[in-house]
């Protein structure tokens, strides 16, 4: 599916399918299994227009990623959804004040998920 590119970085695998099979219906969407990864991705060309990024993930937490999207001229304007299984009131502010445009927990709902990426990613 050629639509707007989403990038999910998200080192469990489980995760990792169920939100792209559900995405990919209308989304190009790519995967990294950790924050590393993902900002590989983005220096090799995947230009994502958002980021759903999981926090605590091996080498490069979610956290850490996005400092790094942010700190960049190129890839600060990318928004993020923090999809995650932290869900303690500090750690939510923590990641809105990232710049997280969203903030979901873990086990999350397909529709809601879908909800938020269509409000940050209208379908044309």
């Amino acid at each position: 599916m050629a639509g707007p590119r989403i990038l999910v970085v998200e080192d469990d695998p489980d995760i990792q399918r169920i939100v792209t099979t559900v995405l990919s219906k209308e989304y190009e969407v790519r995967t990294a299994n950790d924050g590393l990864e993902g900002l590989m991705a983005i220096e090799q060309g995947f230009k994502p227009e958002l980021v759903i990024a999981d926090i605590m993930m091996p080498r490069l937490d979610g956290m850490a990623f996005v400092k790094a999207l942010k700190g960049h001229r190129d890839t600060n304007r990318i928004p993020v959804m923090f999809l995650t299984a932290k869900s303690a009131p500090r750690e939510v502010v923590e990641g809105i004040n990232l710049g997280a445009r969203y903030y979901l927990t873990k086990p999350f709902k397909v529709d809601e998920l879908l909800q938020k990426v269509h409000r940050l990613l209208p379908l044309k």
